[in-house]
């Protein structure tokens, strides 16, 4: 769709399962399973919904999913759905190939936002996927990246940034970036270093919550997922921005959401209601 100066499509890289108790943290199961029912194995259904801008000189992606470096244990332990590779969803939706894209914007490394960072060669050796990309994170993400505690060890797989590090496509970002009309912005609570990002263009706003909202599911202010590192400052976070969002008639990208990843916030009856986007 445009958006004022911007083309802006949304390309879902593959359905894939955690936990649901994990994703929805103290909220009791008997709640949340109203509206994310879990498999046999308590996980409930998610999406990665990376978004792809485009302006009159660059080609933009915001997150690269989960990838396709995932061995046949991994696929299973995650539920990952693939119906075809990510480069092919590009083609179809933004009608251009890995090769066209110019920056690539990674809000934090975790494996299910920088996983489509990488491929595999021939060789069985990961390169990066968008080979005339500059790949952008923060030097703060990177740093902790690079010397994970055992909290969130498991969700950074080197092979997601150590390529572009070795090829010079890695630019290590501030914690606080403008480029392209993107404002990208370190925002603590799911961890200490992860960014959401804004775009401001016609007169319009759109926001990129990451995982700090990854569901529609999570707009209610209680539903904050296990994994937060900071869950305190993730609920300050939600309320300082999600009202903003109300007030201001935002369009809200929620990452993770399955059926409409792309929403406008309303109030009704006290409660902040998540309504897909008509535009």
């Amino acid at each position: 769709m445009l958006f004022g100066d911007h083309r802006i499509e949304i390309i879902p890289d593959t359905r894939f399962k955690l936990d649901g108790g994990a994703m929805f943290g103290v909220v009791p199961r008997v709640i949340w399973e109203r509206v994310c029912p879990p498999d046999e194995k308590n996980r409930i259904a998610m999406n990665m919904n990376c978004v792809f801008i485009e302006t009159a000189t660059e080609k933009i992606l915001i997150e690269t999913g989960i990838g396709e470096k995932w061995s046949a244990k991994h696929v299973g332990m995650y539920g990952i759905e693939r119906e075809r590779p990510f480069t092919d969803s590009l083609r179809a939706i933004a009608g251009c190939g890995p090769e066209d894209i110019t920056i690539v914007i990674n809000t934090h490394l975790h494996f299910d936002h920088a996983g489509g960072n990488t491929i595999l060669d021939a060789d069985g050796n990961a390169v990066p996927q968008f080979p005339n990309a500059r790949y952008l994170v923060s030097a703060s993400e990177l740093a902790h990246a690079d010397s994970p505690h055992e909290r969130d060890r498991a969700s950074y797989l080197p092979d997601n940034w150590q390529p572009m590090r070795e090829s010079g496509q890695l630019e290590a970002m501030p914690d606080r970036y403008e480029i392209e009309g993107i404002t990208v912005m370190t925002e603590p609570g799911h961890s200490e270093t992860m960014q959401t990002w804004r775009l401001d263009s016609g007169g319009k706003t759109l926001y990129g919550f990451a995982d700090l909202v990854p569901m529609k599911h999570h707009v209610p202010l209680p539903f904050i997922a296990g994994y937060d590192l900071y869950p305190v400052e993730t609920l300050e976070f939600k309320k300082r921005v999600l009202l903003q969002a109300v007030n201001e008639g935002w369009y809200c990208l929620f990452y993770h959401d399955v059926d409409t990843p792309l929403c406008r916030l309303t109030e009704r009856d006290g409660k902040l209601v998540a309504e897909p986007s008509v535009d």
